[in-house]
């Protein structure tokens, strides 16, 4: 494996951008490819079969990149189908899961909220990961319809805050202390979603513990790049208008089918 090969990320579309900030932030010297499979969004109302399917096929397109290792950005294909993606290809994954460990760790409640997809919060994973956790009670929300109106383009939109109120407003009552984003797609969200809670509450997503993990397995096994050309790219199979809104006119997007 060539340590200047790019490091491939995917996500059901737009919303894994906010891990791939993170881990470009964290690692500017390394050269990324970003896959948003914005046709298929949203994962979460998908069968773990159709998950695992299109996981493949997203890592089929990077690899044919020449990607020296794969973040599957998005929270329902890690719980679904990462354990399958590492049994099949020789090469690292990195996965992202709901932080629920230091918002369990941390809460003064014991009560913490959960707002996913209903494939992450149905996952043999995330039930594994919330059993470890038996003093803490554990809201769960399944975020309908709040992906499909991020790839709209409506993060602002009245019926996103609508949304918002009626997901929040019961955690709020049951005295959570802690918010965890169990979505890429949902950092996003985050001033809206401010506004709604009160301030001693907090927001915790994964993005930054993703990045570090990315920068780690790198260190222990391929090694950094050394390469000049840092530049990201970023391809997507549906109209490329919300995804260069979300990373601005710096980078280059391209539409393709895959």
């Amino acid at each position: 494996m060539d340590n200047n090969q790019p490091i491939g990320i995917f996500d059901s579309g737009i919303g894994g951008t906010s891990i791939w900030r993170e881990i470009h932030l964290l690692l500017p010297t390394e050269k990324t490819i970003y896959l948003a499979d914005s046709k298929n969004a949203p994962y979460g109302q998908k069968s773990k079969e159709e998950i695992v399917t299109l996981s493949m096929k997203n890592t089929d397109f990077l690899l044919k990149l020449n990607c020296k290792l794969i973040v599957v950005a998005c929270n329902t294909a890690t719980t679904n189908a990462i354990k399958e993606l590492r049994a099949k290809y020789n090469v690292p994954f990195i996965g992202i899961e709901p932080a629920i460990k230091p918002a369990a760790t941390n809460s003064k409640t014991q009560k913490i909220g959960i707002l996913a997809t209903q494939g992450t919060l149905t996952s043999e994973l995330f039930y594994n990961t919330t059993q470890k956790f038996h003093n803490t009670k554990i809201i769960e929300q399944v975020g309908h319809g709040l992906v499909q109106l991020i790839e709209d383009g409506q993060i602002n939109s009245p019926e996103m805050n609508q949304l918002l109120h009626s997901y929040l407003q019961p955690m709020i009552e049951e005295d959570i202390d802690y918010l965890v984003l169990g979505c890429s797609h949902y950092p996003y969200l985050i001033p809206q979603i401010r506004k709604i809670l009160p301030d001693h509450i907090h927001i915790i997503d994964s993005g930054e513990a993703v990045a570090k993990q990315t920068k780690k397995i790198l260190q222990k096994t391929i090694g950094f790049s050394t390469s000049s050309d840092v530049a990201p790219l970023f391809y997507t199979n549906t109209n490329p208008k919300v995804l260069q809104e979300i990373i601005g006119c710096n980078y280059q997007v391209i539409q393709k089918e895959f």
